[in-house]
């Protein structure tokens, strides 16, 4: 999965610099025995969307308003920690990182077309209805 220094490839047409992105490494709780207590094997890959300089405007604004949630002041981080390999998590993380951008940036999907219910349908559930206000009446207590 490690690119050859360039960056990391998120579409055809996008790649993200090495550069723009910024990884911190700090203990990972888990599977690891002796050594998780001394490894820095969880990683986090963050990446500046305000700042980068590889977006068209479009594009900053779609990544902005898709990844609304995960960002902090512009900057989108992912995590990865499954592994006990730092490298492992590493090539995680970039995935994961990959998957996120490309799946913002993908166009939206067609519009909804509003449809009603069919006739046959909006009957069965009346007919529901009626059959269940059955049951609840027949639990009621006799009315004399």
């Amino acid at each position: 999965m490690h690119d050859d220094g360039t960056g990391l490839r998120v579409t055809a047409g996008l790649v993200l610099p090495e550069a723009e992105l910024s990884w911190r490494f700090s203990r990972s709780s888990g599977p690891g025995g002796q050594g998780v207590n001394t490894a820095d094997s969880r990683v986090e890959l963050s990446w500046d969307v305000k700042a980068s300089r590889v977006l068209t405007e479009t594009q900053r604004a779609r990544i902005l308003e898709r990844l609304e949630r995960r960002t902090s002041g512009g900057v989108v981080t992912v995590a990865a920690s499954e592994h006990r390999a730092q490298l492992r998590n590493r090539d995680a993380a970039r995935t994961r990182l990959a998957a996120l951008v490309a799946d913002a940036l993908a166009p939206p999907g067609p519009r909804r077309r509003p449809t009603r219910p069919t006739r046959g349908s909006a009957e069965r559930r009346i007919d529901a209805k009626k059959r269940r206000a059955g049951v609840k009446r027949m639990r009621r207590p006799p009315q004399d």
